[in-house]
């Protein structure tokens, strides 16, 4: 059935545009035109994002904040040896995957701690990249709420996560 979703949407989308009478391939072209200047537009948030965080990678700063904050994360039940994915993780969405690749080399596939991590990685998002990438198109700028509760709900989602992945 879901190799099935895919042609059925281009399918609908074709007949829709027909009864409205649009012009399905010159409507792709154009939209094709426009993500050329917004490629451009965007690029250089997104450049800035993964600077900062291949920069805090090799600084050593997330290792030595994973560290400080191992005793609180153990306390509420997400193991020490995730912290460094649940800090990257809201900044980068290749470099938390990649440390996922580490885990599950290190502990194994069906390990506790890779279920964890796996399940993490599924129930958040790279906050900050998101409100790079989307907001950098919008009149929003004001993200005094957005932020610290996207974070706050990452966290919350991290630990529900190691808790459904230790009574499952």
């Amino acid at each position: 059935m879901s190799i099935l979703i895919l042609p059925l949407i281009f399918i609908a989308i074709f007949v829709y545009s027909y009864k409205k009478k649009v012009s399905t391939y010159d409507t792709f072209v154009s939209g094709a035109k426009g993500a050329i200047p917004l490629i451009l537009s965007i690029f250089p948030y997104i450049a800035t994002i993964m600077i900062a965080v291949s920069l805090l990678r090799l600084s050593g700063i997330t290792l030595f904040l994973s560290k400080q904050i191992a005793p609180v994360f153990s306390f509420l039940g997400i193991p020490s040896q995730l912290c460094e994915l649940i800090l990257l993780r809201p900044f980068t969405g290749s470099g938390s995957f990649a440390l996922l690749k580490d885990i599950i080399n290190q502990y194994g596939p069906d390990s506790y701690i890779t279920r964890c991590a796996c399940t993490i990685i599924g129930c958040s998002e790279t906050i900050f990249y998101v409100a790079t990438v989307y907001l950098s198109q919008t009149r929003v700028k004001k993200l005094l709420y957005a932020i610290p509760v996207a974070l706050i709900a990452s966290f919350v989602g991290a630990i529900v996560a190691c808790l459904l992945c230790r009574i499952m």
